[in-house]
């Protein structure tokens, strides 16, 4: 698969609490190098970054995250807020506890009110996969397909696992054709990157790609 295609589905992303300024614009600058998907940065830099990169690459952040058990109102005001600041894409946190509780309502109550904030903006549903069930995912595969949101994702990278091959192809069985795939958390190689692609992965999420490519333009091998 060509670099440029596997380049052109990542969310180029930094999201580690102790993130400056500093990093962030180096992540927005290699966004806007490589061509990537879009940057996936922290809500607080989103408005210093929309006015980094103007319109030269796209930026996502995250709402709910990494725990997802903010309440619905404070994920709608972070949302918000974000989109305001100039954020293009939101990956948002379910609450796994409801999911757990099987308040299935709830969960898609939530995120339908989400995608109503984000309209013609993509809508991105972590759902954890490390944390759940076979049945679980299943589930959620229904849930954000009868929402309206446009992408179900893996992982955020903080609860202790990340994508795996059989989840991406459990979510390309039981997705409906509105809701496309991500893929994040632990991708580390362009091997990796390619199957999940291969299997149905429209997006990935991950830092480690892009550096993966100044390697080779530095005849580091991979």
């Amino acid at each position: 698969m060509d670099i440029k295609e596997i380049l052109s589905k990542v969310d180029h992303t930094l999201l580690a609490p102790a993130a400056t300024w500093d990093d962030i614009s180096r992540i927005c600058d290699d966004g806007i190098k490589y061509n990537t998907a879009s940057v996936c940065i922290p809500p607080s830099y989103v408005k210093r970054a929309r006015e980094y990169v103007r319109d030269r690459v796209k930026i996502c952040t995250v709402i709910g995250f990494p725990n997802g058990y903010n309440t619905s109102s404070v994920k709608a005001y972070e949302a918000s807020a974000a989109l305001n600041d100039g954020a293009d894409e939101i990956d948002m946190v379910i609450n796994i506890g409801n999911l757990k509780d099987k308040r299935y309502d709830s969960i898609k109550t939530e995120i339908y009110t989400l995608k109503n904030i984000c309209k013609d903006k993509i809508l991105k549903v972590i759902i954890e996969t490390c944390m759940l069930s076979e049945d679980e995912k299943i589930k959620m595969c229904e849930i954000v397909t009868e929402s309206g949101a446009d992408f179900i994702k893996t992982s955020t990278g903080f609860g202790g696992g990340g994508a795996t091959f059989d989840d991406i192809a459990l979510f390309k069985k039981h997705i409906g054709n509105n809701v496309k795939i991500k893929a994040a958390g632990g991708i580390s190689s362009l091997d990796d990157a390619c199957k999940f692609i291969e299997l149905g992965a429209d997006r990935l999420g991950t830092s480690r790609i892009v550096k993966l490519v100044k390697k080779e333009e530095n005849g580091d091998a991979y």
